[in-house]
């Protein structure tokens, strides 16, 4: 499993996942960002307001700019993190940085929370790619085949894994 460089993205992403056949090869089957959930953005409020009252006793302008500089900081730091995105395109599952042709994955399992969990911890091999996300509790184990790569299989989160299951069947059947 070769990482790539990171794609522009074509113009056209929601948030969340969208599993949908089309006629070009170039269209997404399976889309998903990882974003951040809604509770987190209070904590980034809240830091924030943080920053403003660390700087309150040097005055108003420093407090108005440690309100700005710590939420900004926050923001952005949150941002960055929910942008993970797994996505289905062109005969290749890109999954983060790393892009894996289809045709090099083998078994794809839908794990539960329970399972998805055993695999995080006690399960888990040290050579796996994991692309995880502590506040997404579902996920996808795909083995990979390929005999030179020495990756045993990809542990993806995602909030449709069924989708994402469906979208790989799917590409492999069409080669």
């Amino acid at each position: 499993m070769q990482p790539s460089a990171p794609s522009s993205p074509s113009g056209a992403s929601s948030s969340g996942s969208s599993a949908s056949p089309s006629a070009s090869p170039a269209a997404p089957r399976f889309d998903e960002r990882l974003t951040v959930p809604g509770s987190w953005w209070v904590i980034v409020g809240l830091l924030a307001v943080s920053g403003g009252l660390v700087t309150f006793p040097l005055g108003t302008v420093p407090m108005l700019g440690g309100l700005i500089v710590a939420g900004v900081a926050a923001g952005v730091a949150a941002s960055s993190y929910g942008s993970a995105r797994i996505r289905v395109v062109a005969g290749s599952l890109v999954a983060g940085e790393a892009r894996v042709p289809v045709s090099a994955l083998g078994a794809v399992e839908v794990l539960d929370a329970e399972e998805a969990r055993a695999w995080r911890m006690h399960k888990a091999d040290p050579r796996a790619f994991m692309l995880m996300r502590s506040y997404v509790p579902r996920a996808v184990r795909i083995v990979v085949t390929d005999p030179a790569d020495p990756t045993p299989y990809l542990y993806l989160s995602s909030r449709d894994p069924e989708g994402l299951a469906a979208a790989v069947e799917a590409v492999r059947g069409e080669g």
